[in-house]
């Protein structure tokens, strides 16, 4: 009987050693068949070779040259290409688009605002110098009837009322920036002033505004009415 069991041993002695090593075969096989499959998967994903962590690429190409193996240049270009984002996100492209419209539209708003304002300067100038071309003439008035006035009725309530509301008009014309021209003893400009009449006397030089016979007027240093003069020699 001992011989018998001894020989049963042995049997399953060598039957758990196949066993066991069949076992590690599979599970040899299994882990190589992740493996591949992982790396199949890194390569359809893109996958770069990460660069170490530590030391810098000075260090990397110093490392290369002791070796005495340099990098395929195959392999320097694919790292290159794929390490670095050769197309911009969308998200960016968008916010580049949005960022570049917007640019725009404020310029050309800048610009709208600056012709709007110019424009409503010149209408104002335009409306002012009409109403200006208005009033003109009443004050042409005032002054031919204050002269008109005998010495001897200057004192007259009526008279000292007329020129008070006279004195009034011309200090509010003068506050708005209308101002008279000057013109007798002065030299003839066609600028600012209308030569209506031309006498010789001696008494005046050449070229030089004698008699005004209407006031000229000028308003923010813009001609609003012409002098009307007589010009000597």
């Amino acid at each position: 009987m001992k011989p018998v069991e001894e020989k049963k041993s042995k049997e399953e002695m060598v039957k758990e050693a196949v066993e066991e090593a069949r076992a590690k075969a599979e599970q040899a096989a299994s882990e190589a068949e992740e493996e591949a499959s992982e790396a199949e998967e890194g390569e359809a994903a893109g996958d770069v070779r990460e660069e170490p962590e530590d030391g810098t690429e000075e260090e990397s190409k110093e490392a290369e040259a002791e070796s005495g193996e340099e990098e395929p240049d195959g392999e320097k270009k694919g790292r290159k290409l794929f390490g670095k984002k050769n197309k911009k996100d969308k998200k960016d492209e968008k916010i580049e688009e949005l960022t570049d419209r917007l640019t725009r539209q404020m310029a050309e708003f800048d610009n709208f605002r600056k012709r709007t304002d110019k424009e409503k300067s010149q209408m104002y100038e335009i409306g002012a110098k009409d109403i200006i071309n208005k009033i003109l003439p009443v004050v042409d008035n005032f002054e031919r009837g204050l002269q008109a006035v005998p010495e001897g009725e200057k004192n007259n309530p009526f008279v000292e009322g007329m020129d008070k509301i006279y004195k009034q008009l011309m200090t509010t014309l003068e506050e708005v920036g209308v101002k008279p021209i000057e013109a007798v003893g002065q030299e003839f400009n066609p600028d600012f002033h209308n030569a209506v009449m031309h006498v010789e006397d001696e008494e005046f030089g050449e070229n030089i505004i004698a008699e005004e016979f209407q006031k000229g007027y000028t308003y923010r240093d813009s001609v609003v009415r012409h002098s009307m003069v007589k010009v000597a020699n």
